[in-house]
């Protein structure tokens, strides 16, 4: 039994605090802390069992650190902005509490998605005896584990993966984010990376699509390649892959507010004067568009996502794909969530449970396919996120084509 503290108050940060509150026997306290300490009130009125509430500013690393002293959780489940991993981290170090995040850091002034100012930390979580886990999400994250769980059963080396995240839900806004809407857009529009013969190859944001059906009925979806963070670390752990791509579905109407309003600079991360303000483009047009939260209420649909892989066993060549269907009104059923949320809370909340279970404790920092995928993957079976492993033709390939370019 463990006490843990939740730092953020959106909507993952709601669901980890519901799936945690569900575990008394792992996580015995609570803490949910934010900058705006209603937010946290309004989920822990929620729970099914009283949770400590408190104001925190997570950019103000001795702020935090005093926090995390007085309250001496075990470890921080960090669910705020991707902006403050590091003060964070560097709390946590402070403060000798474990970590665990689900998305890597990202500078505040540039559209950077990369592991390595976090990888930098190893050796000082090393000679503190503390575990960092990053990336504990779904992708960054379950498809991490999907990629490793494949890896050890179903071949003895891997070549190609491509990752698959088909959102069918339709929320009825013309155009909303089911993320924060800053991260969200920064990382859409951003250039495409992908991972081929041994390094990543830039191409045009959206430049390369392919028409995917969804197992179970979901549907048919247009699926985009883009660069999604996951790929930095699995491609240097497992060298054996030849190419590596993230696919990503969005509807026409998505995609035609996104161009327009990047032609007409929403989308900016540069201060524009105003009035005499210094006021940041896309941070004024997040304030403009539905709350992610707010959306569980309305939307309806499935989300499909999982990993497709080649490679070899025995000598011959297979593809093995692996996903996770989640229904959005099935999740607000049982968490006030949308699916988005909670397919993103639930590997964190898993995650936890396996550095306090001793499974994944050990000090360092670590991305997730660096693990043993077979008690995580039983977790998501057992808490609300089950997966199938299915054998595809070895003749099965994406057809890929020209996409629409930001």
């Amino acid at each position: 039994m463990s006490k843990v503290m939740i730092i953020g108050a959106g909507g993952v940060g709601g669901v980890v605090a519901h799936k945690c509150a569900q575990l008394p026997e792992v996580f015995s306290e609570i803490v949910l802390a934010s900058r705006t300490e209603a937010r946290c009130k309004a989920i822990a009125e929620q729970l099914p069992r009283p949770v400590k509430t408190l104001q925190v500013d997570a950019d103000n690393v001795d702020e935090l650190s005093a926090v995390l002293k007085a309250e001496q959780p075990e470890l921080v489940i960090n669910v705020a902005l991707p902006y403050q991993d590091l003060s964070i981290m560097d709390a946590c170090l402070n403060a000798g509490v474990h970590y665990l995040d689900t998305a890597n850091y990202e500078p505040p002034e540039t559209a950077k998605f990369e592991y390595h100012w976090q990888w930098a930390y190893h050796d000082r979580f090393v000679e503190a005896g503390l575990t960092a886990l990053l990336g504990s999400g779904f992708d960054p994250g379950a498809t991490n584990m999907f990629t490793a769980y494949l890896a050890k059963h179903y071949f003895d080396e891997i070549e190609e993966l491509d990752i698959i995240d088909v959102n069918g839900g339709d929320h009825g806004y013309p155009f909303a984010t089911n993320f924060n809407p800053e991260i969200n857009i920064r990382e859409v529009s951003a250039e495409c990376r992908h991972w081929e013969d041994g390094e990543f190859v830039t191409t045009p944001a959206m430049s390369k699509m392919a028409r995917f059906e969804c197992p179970e009925n979901v549907g048919s979806y247009n699926i985009y390649r883009m660069y999604h963070e996951e790929l930095e670390s699995l491609s240097k752990h497992f060298p054996s892959l030849k190419r590596a791509q993230f696919w990503m579905s969005f509807g026409d109407s998505y995609l035609k507010h996104l161009e327009v309003l990047e032609n007409v600079g929403m989308t900016g991360i540069e201060p524009v004067e105003y009035e005499g303000q210094q006021i940041v483009p896309i941070q004024f047009l997040a304030k403009l568009l539905p709350d992610p939260s707010t959306l569980g209420p309305r939307t309806k649909g499935k989300t499909c996502i999982g990993t497709i892989v080649r490679g070899r066993k025995d000598g011959q060549e297979k593809v093995m794909y692996l996903y996770n269907i989640c229904d959005h009104q099935e999740c607000y059923e049982e968490v006030k969530s949308q699916a988005i949320s909670y397919t993103t809370g639930v590997p964190a909340m898993i995650g936890a449970k396996m550095i306090l279970e001793g499974h994944w404790k050990r000090p360092g920092v670590w991305n997730m396919e660096q693990c043993d995928p077979d008690p995580f993957m039983a977790d998501m079976n057992r808490y609300g996120l089950p997966w199938q492993v299915v054998e595809l033709d070895p003749n099965f390939r994406l057809d890929v084509q020209k996409g629409q370019e930001l």
